[in-house]
């Protein structure tokens, strides 16, 4: 029902995630990376209709991005030093 309304559960996956090379790490990732771009549709809306300021939908991406890239830190260079 939360689906039809547009809401998810934040725990479930957006996508499936494919390929030889999954782990549950990968698939986190993935999520991750999905939510970041999700995010960043509604930040440069919200900047294209007068709601925020180019500065503040900047420092929004700019705190997005470093988000993600201690996700990807976090998740796939763990997976690479067990290798």
């Amino acid at each position: 029902m939360a689906e039809q309304d547009g809401i998810r559960n934040p725990m479930e996956m957006f996508s499936s995630f494919h390929g030889k090379d999954w782990t549950p790490q990968r698939a986190a990732f993935h999520q991750n990376l999905e939510q970041f771009a999700d995010r960043i549709g509604l930040i440069v809306g919200l900047q294209a209709n007068g709601k925020i300021s180019q500065e503040e939908a900047y420092e929004q991406i700019k705190s997005l991005w470093k988000t993600l890239k201690n996700s990807k830190n976090d998740l796939l260079s763990e997976q690479n030093s067990d290798a």
